[in-house]
């Protein structure tokens, strides 16, 4: 029965609050992509082209085929769970709560990783273009402009991405024509075509390969943002699953040129100046200063711009665990009364930014962050056959390729590279684990409790 108004007049029922089917296939794509940025795979070239003796471009086009199979899971899986979109939840509600628990502990690893990776490579980019400048300097400054402007509450605009998106495009369009003209000049037309980059009989080594492929993933670290947006696009169910694998495909094509002109430019990986901004002297080479500068301008900015909403990502996500007193409410779920944002938790991230930068090098960290990646999408693939091919009701529903190989071979692609990780971030993460599983088991009495939920919806 619909209760009276004030007037006398019956009220009408108010309408639940829905968002737009506004965003198309394409819509989807171009998000994804302003996720990952186009200059994803350029401060992996020189560590990746290093670790598989020359076949960078290899490792990403594996990585590539990992991502697209895991990115099928994350689409039908968001067709599932519109509103969570989330590697915690489908692990969570499909096989176990504490697994997902656990794959959430692990995403929460990810979450800190993040501002010490930006960090990182920006300084590095910075004593680059300032030698004199000593690189603890431009960490500290780094960190701090990341805390003071998330304890303002500045956040990013959808603008400044687009923005910040068309200057990379710009920079990576610039180096492109160039390459392709540097290689012409000195070669002629053959000189773009060489089946080195990809199998170089000399040089040709599996494991060094496997090694580096579990470094060049981190190029596709981000594609799984576009199954948030399942309650905005049209014809969620088709959409969702194609544009999280047409990312993938995009970026590892655009990527894998990108790394192809640079091997044909700067073929002998031993001879780099810096590892890790050997793209810019591959810039260098091929349009003098001038892109040398301006790719380092998009670095500094990109890193700049990930690491703000890393750091803000990291801090809301603490202030959900200390709200839902997984960790100590007084501390983590404080907010500032000024600018209304989680102080003590940006403070936190911006101190371990800072103190990551330290004590870890760009290689060791981007490791440690697959590592709790590698463990969400491995989980994410695991959900996806429990849910399409075993749950009981579904005998006459279920389609072998689909439902069990192709989640399969993503989880054994992911598997793979993930056990491919070199020692040092299998002991990092490992320790992270064993506290998260030590941690679980101490709140929920013995694993007698529902272990505590996260809430990834506003990081």
């Amino acid at each position: 029965m619909v209760p009276p108004s004030t007037s006398g007049q019956p009220t009408q029922p108010v309408p639940e609050p829905q968002l737009r089917r506004v965003l198309t296939l394409w819509d989807l794509v171009f998000y994804g992509i302003v996720l990952i940025q186009p200059i994803a795979a350029v401060p992996l070239f020189g560590i990746a082209d290093k670790l598989s003796r020359g076949h960078v471009v290899t490792t990403i086009l594996i990585a590539m085929i990992a991502m697209m199979l895991t990115a099928f899971s994350y689409g039908r899986m968001a067709t599932v769970y519109p509103a969570a979109g989330s590697a915690y939840t489908y692990v969570g509600r499909e096989l176990n709560p504490h697994l997902g628990f656990l794959t959430g502990w692990a995403m929460m690893l990810d979450y800190l990783v993040i501002p010490i990776i930006n960090t990182i490579y920006g300084a590095l980019t910075l004593a680059r273009l300032f030698p004199g400048v000593p690189y603890i300097v431009w960490a500290a400054i780094i960190a701090a402009i990341s805390t003071y402007l998330n304890l303002r509450g500045i956040r990013s605009t959808a603008r400044s991405n687009i923005v910040l998106l068309v200057v990379m495009c710009a920079v990576i369009g610039a180096f492109v024509i160039l390459a392709v003209h540097y290689l012409v000049h000195a070669d002629g037309v053959k000189a773009l075509f060489s089946i080195h980059p990809f199998y170089d009989p000399g040089t040709t080594d599996f494991s060094s390969i496997a090694t580096a492929t579990s470094l060049a993933a981190l190029t596709y670290i981000g594609f799984d943002g576009v199954t948030t947006l399942s309650e905005e696009a049209h014809d969620p169910k088709r959409n969702i699953l194609r544009a999280t694998v047409l990312v993938c495909f995009v970026t590892g094509v655009f990527s894998a040129i990108q790394v192809y002109l640079a091997q044909l430019v700067w073929p002998d990986f031993t001879t780099f100046p810096n590892l890790e901004t050997a793209f810019m002297d591959v810039s260098k080479r091929v349009g003098g200063v001038a892109l040398f500068d301006g790719m380092a301008f998009i670095l500094v900015v990109g890193c700049t711009g990930s690491g703000l909403a890393g750091q803000a990502g990291a801090a809301r996500l603490l202030f959900g665990m200390g709200r839902d007193n997984a960790l100590p409410r007084k501390l983590f779920a404080h907010i500032g009364p000024k600018h209304r944002v989680p102080t003590y938790n940006i403070w936190v991230i911006g101190l371990i930014a800072f103190l990551g930068a330290m004590f870890l090098n760009f290689e060791r960290a981007a490791e440690v962050l697959n590592f709790g990646a590698f463990l969400a999408f491995m989980g994410v693939n695991l959900a996806t056959i429990r849910h399409f091919y075993l749950r009981p009701g579904r005998r006459d529903k279920r389609r072998v390729a689909k439902d069990l190989l192709v989640p399969a071979f993503g989880f054994l692609f992911c598997l793979w590279i993930w056990w491919s990780l070199p020692r040092p971030a299998k002991i990092v993460g490992g320790a992270w684990f064993v506290a998260g599983f030590i941690y679980n088991g101490i709140m929920t009495r013995g694993f007698r409790k529902t272990p505590v939920m996260m809430d990834f919806s506003e990081s």
